[in-house]
């Protein structure tokens, strides 16, 4: 669970720190998001999600 709430907090750190450095890309980006299509988006999600657990994956073992 400590594991967990490190990762949480890094996120969280991550984030923060992108808005801060770069607020007009941020927009930008979030501006072009609305535009795509729902599915595209789902499929973006998709990827970096198991691009994610399979970085936690191999870094774990």
């Amino acid at each position: 669970m400590k594991d967990l709430l490190s990762a949480l907090c890094l996120v969280a750190v991550l984030e923060g720190l992108f808005l801060f450095a770069t607020p007009l890309a941020w927009k930008r980006m979030a501006s072009q998001m609305l535009e795509l299509p729902t599915s595209s988006l789902r499929k973006m999600g998709a990827l970096v999600l198991l691009a994610g657990l399979v970085a936690l994956w191999w870094s774990r073992h």
